[in-house]
């Protein structure tokens, strides 16, 4: 059987790969057809999660062992077919490409194409350019319009006897209060 997924992002309105690859394929074999499709970096974190119908994440597929309890299945890309994981058209997926702000590709199980296999998986339809892998948080950060001249608090001075005003509470008055 062949699969024909599709990828949307929602930071990128008019990113879309849409990828065809052998239903007995691993998601390791699925993650690279992935990265040639979006020409991001190999050597980084990345992970699946199969979903439910509202997008929640159930069964996550990673590329190392991960340290979980006996009671969890633990599923690896390497060792892991898409069909043992994915059997049913409209079977959504979460490809999570930058783990530390948690951007993601939604992945949909499109159409199940039997009597039919694929030696290497393809991507047969590319259209607009992928989501910046990384976001520069250097670059975001300098974005912010912060006027220097201006007091954070926004009072440019404080008034004394509002301060002197305020008393501590002592231990007993503390206990007293609450």
């Amino acid at each position: 059987m062949v699969y024909r997924f599709l990828l949307l992002s929602d930071e990128v309105d008019n990113f879309k790969r849409e990828i065809q690859i052998s239903s007995q394929s691993t998601f390791l074999d699925f993650h690279k057809v992935i990265l040639k499709a979006t020409g991001y970096d190999p050597n980084q974190i990345y992970s699946f999660f199969v979903c439910g119908d509202d997008w929640s994440m159930q069964t996550e597929v990673t590329m190392n062992e991960m340290d979980t309890t006996s009671e969890e299945d633990s599923y690896i890309m390497e060792k892991t077919c898409l069909e043992d994981l994915i059997t049913d058209e409209r079977q959504k997926l979460l490809y999570i490409f930058d783990p530390l702000s948690e951007r993601v590709f939604f992945i949909e199980l499109r159409e199940i194409i039997t009597g039919k296999d694929l030696k290497e998986p393809v991507c047969l339809k590319s259209t607009g350019d992928a989501p910046q892998q990384f976001l520069d948080y250097n670059t975001a950060a300098m974005d912010i319009n912060f006027d220097l001249d201006e007091n954070f608090y926004g009072d440019d001075a404080y008034d004394d006897d509002e301060v002197n005003g305020l008393s501590s509470f002592d231990d007993e008055q503390f206990d007293d209060h609450f």
